[in-house]
This record gives C-alpha cells, structure tokens and sequence, in this order.
C-alpha cells in the first residue's frame, strides 16, 4: 500500500505554529484524531492538513 507524507498543524491568529498534531507517512485510509487545547487560550486557532500535494486550512473557536 502506499504512503504519503501528512502533517496536521494548529496556528494561533498571529500565524505561530501552536501545535503539530501529525507529521509522518501514513498508508491512505480514514483515521481519527483528538485534539487538546487545555494549555491554549480561549480564540480563534487555524489548522493545517498537507497531504502530499493536497492541502487545507480551516478556523476554528477554541471556549473554554
């Protein structure tokens, strides 16, 4: 099966990588992560998909 390179990161606002969830090759298929945000502020963070060619940013709101 084959591999491709995927990295899943979490920015703050100002851009500051706060966070790097998965950086590694994984065989294609569906996968489930959690996230903790306990040592983050309360706002507005991005996360970053990057799988081989393909990539995706989207926001989300941290409350706590």
């Amino acid at each position: 099966m084959d591999k491709i390179f995927v990295n899943i990161s979490v920015y703050d606002i100002l851009g500051r990588k706060v966070k790097e969830l998965v950086n590694e090759e994984k065989p294609a298929g569906r996968y489930e992560l959690k996230f903790d945000g306990s040592n983050l502020s309360s706002g507005v963070y991005f996360y970053s998909i990057k799988a081989g060619k393909h990539g995706k940013t989207n926001k989300f709101i941290l409350l706590k």
